[in-house]
C-alpha cells in the first residue's frame, strides 16, 4: 500500500470510530424505475448537512442479469444504508460495483454501507476516476471531521472507501446481459469526473457534470467543463440523470440552462479582467448576475466567480 493511502486508512479508521459512538438514525429513501432496470433516487436540492443526513445527491442503480451496479452512494453511511435497503426491495441480486462519479462527500460517503454487499458476502468493486484516490486522500480527512463536528448521529459509521478499480479513459462493465460504459473526463466540474451510460436504455448518469435547478458548483476548470459539455451533447442519450435535480428525456436541451450560466460566468469574468478589475471588484460587480431560476446561489455563486477569475486571469 502506498504511504499516503496507508495514512488515509488510519485517518479514516479513526474518523469512523469516532462517528460510531452514536447509532445512525433510521432513514428510508424512495427510488423510481425510469427505464427497465434503471432506478434513481433524487436527492434534496439543499446543501450537504445534518438536517438531511447528507441526502442531497442523485443516486442510481442498474440491475443486470448477474448483479447490480450502484452509481454514487450518498452523503453519509445512513444514506448508503437506505440506498442498499431500497435496492433490496427491488431485487435480490448482489451489488457487484459501486461507481463514484467524483470525490465530493455527498456522492461518496455512503460507500461503506456496501462493504459485504456482493455475492457471498464479498465486497463489490469500488470504481472511480484515475485521480479519485488522490482527491479522496486530500479531502477525506476534512469530510470526516465535518461529519464528526456537524452531523452527530446522522454521520455515524461513515468512512472513506477508496476505489479498488480506477478508470483513466473508458471501461465497459458487464453486469449480466447489459453493459455500462464508464468514461473518465478531463478536468471539468472537478478533476476526477466520471459518467456512466447504460447502453441498453440509453441512460446517462452525468454526475455533477450536469446540475438542474441546483446552481452549478465549479471545483475544477470552467473552460474544461464547457468543453466536456460540448462532447456530452453529442452523445446519443435518451434519458439523463444529473448529479442534482430532476432527470430529463429532453437531450441535449437539458444542458442549456447550465451552459447559459457557465458561459455567463466566463464572459462576465473575462470582461472584468479586461477592464483590470481586481478579484474583489469582480465578485462584487457580478454577484447578482445570471442567477434566475437557480437555487443555492448564496452558497456557490461567489465561489464560482472566485474560481473562474483565478483560472481566466492566466488563460489568455
Amino acid at each position: 500500500m502506498r504511504p499516503w493511502l496507508r495514512a488515509l486508512a488510519l485517518t479514516v479508521g479513526w474518523g469512523a470510530l469516532a462517528a460510531s459512538t452514536a447509532a445512525a438514525p433510521a432513514l428510508r429513501i424512495e427510488t423510481q424505475e425510469l427505464a427497465p432496470g434503471v432506478h434513481v433516487h433524487v436527492g434534496a436540492i439543499e446543501d450537504w448537512g445534518p438536517d438531511n443526513a447528507g441526502d442531497v445527491a442523485n443516486l442510481g442503480f442498474v440491475v443486470g442479469a448477474r448483479c447490480v451496479a450502484v452509481i454514487d452512494s450518498g452523503g453519509s453511511r445512513a444514506v448508503g444504508e437506505a440506498l442498499r435497503a431500497a435496492i433490496a426491495r427491488r431485487t435480490d441480486k448482489p451489488v457487484c460495483a459501486v461507481v463514484n462519479t467524483h470525490a465530493h462527500p455527498d456522492h461518496v460517503l455512503g460507500n461503506a454501507a456496501f462493504l459485504g454487499a456482493g455475492a457471498g458476502g464479498a465486497s463489490p468493486e469500488f470504481i472511480g476516476h484515475a485521480r479519485l484516490p488522490a482527491a479522496l486522500a486530500a479531502r477525506g480527512p476534512y469530510y470526516l471531521k465535518a461529519l464528526e463536528r456537524d452531523f452527530g448521529a446522522a454521520g455515524a459509521g461513515s468512512e472513506i472507501v477508496l476505489p479498488t478499480r480506477t478508470v483513466g479513459d473508458a471501461l465497459n462493465l458487464d453486469i449480466g446481459g447489459r453493459t455500462l460504459l464508464i468514461r473518465a473526463w478531463p478536468t471539468a466540474h472537478t478533476d476526477a469526473d466520471l459518467t456512466v451510460t447504460d447502453v441498453q436504455s440509453g441512460t446517462l448518469f452525468a454526475g455533477d457534470l450536469l446540475f438542474v435547478e441546483h446552481l452549478p458548483a465549479l471545483d475544477g476548470k470552467l473552460l474544461g467543463w464547457l468543453g466536456v459539455m460540448d462532447a456530452l451533447a453529442r452523445e446519443p442519450v435518451r434519458l439523463v440523470v444529473p448529479g442534482h435535480g430532476a432527470p430529463s428525456r429532453d437531450w441535449p436541451a437539458a444542458l442549456a440552462p447550465q451552459r447559459a450560466y457557465l458561459l455567463g460566468l466566463r464572459d462576465g469574468v473575462k470582461d472584468a479582467i479586461a477592464r483590470n478589475l481586481t478579484l474583489s471588484q469582480t465578485v462584487n460587480e457580478l454577484d447578482g448576475r445570471g442567477l434566475q431560476g437557480w437555487r443555492l446561489t448564496d452558497r456557490f455563486h461567489r465561489r464560482n466567480l472566485t474560481a473562474a477569475f483565478a483560472e481566466l486571469e492566466w488563460a489568455e
